[in-house]
């Protein structure tokens, strides 16, 4: 089974003689969590990026009290948004899970790192954001595992070489 991206959404994984099908996305949160400790010390600093769009607004709780006043069809632990206008977390469609930067020769550059499980594919908007990062001398590319991530942390040893 595959996402809108094309990315497989359960994955088989093995624990000694134990195997399990999991989401493919518990796998790429957990090779997120694993770069972030293992990557982000010395001169690289990473952040997670969470792209999406929530709602703001004027929020009412619906409680027993409140029900028939709010709206006879609502359930309890509803919420009710008025004014609602569209709240967008992250940088844009596209950007990569890790962003952050390494220092070199005392200059920050601009780190891109999207993290994707073994059989992960990365979505033609990431490959985007990713090749125009590259162009603009930041250092951006696919990270499947911690060494991955190492080696494109280690790449270029300039800020204006490309990774």
């Amino acid at each position: 089974m595959r996402d809108g991206d094309g990315n497989d959404r359960k994955v088989v994984a093995k624990l000694g003689s134990l195997t399990a099908v999991v989401p493919a996305a518990v796998i790429e949160h957990q090779i997120q969590q694993r770069l972030l400790l293992a990557c982000s010390r010395g001169p690289v600093r990473l952040f997670r990026n969470n792209v999406g769009t929530g709602w703001a607004g004027q929020s009412t709780r619906v409680t027993h009290g409140n029900l028939r006043a709010v709206a006879s069809q609502l359930q309890p632990g509803d919420v009710v948004i008025r004014q609602g206008r569209p709240l967008h977390a992250g940088l844009c469609v596209g950007s990569s899970d890790l962003l952050g930067w390494r220092t070199v020769d005392g200059l920050a550059q601009f780190v891109a790192v999207e993290v994707k499980s073994e059989r992960g594919r990365v979505s033609p908007e990431q490959q985007r954001f990713i090749e125009a990062v590259q162009v603009a001398g930041g250092c951006a590319g696919i990270a499947r595992s911690v060494e991955d991530a190492r080696k494109l942390l280690a790449t270029a040893s300039k800020p204006d070489q490309l990774c």
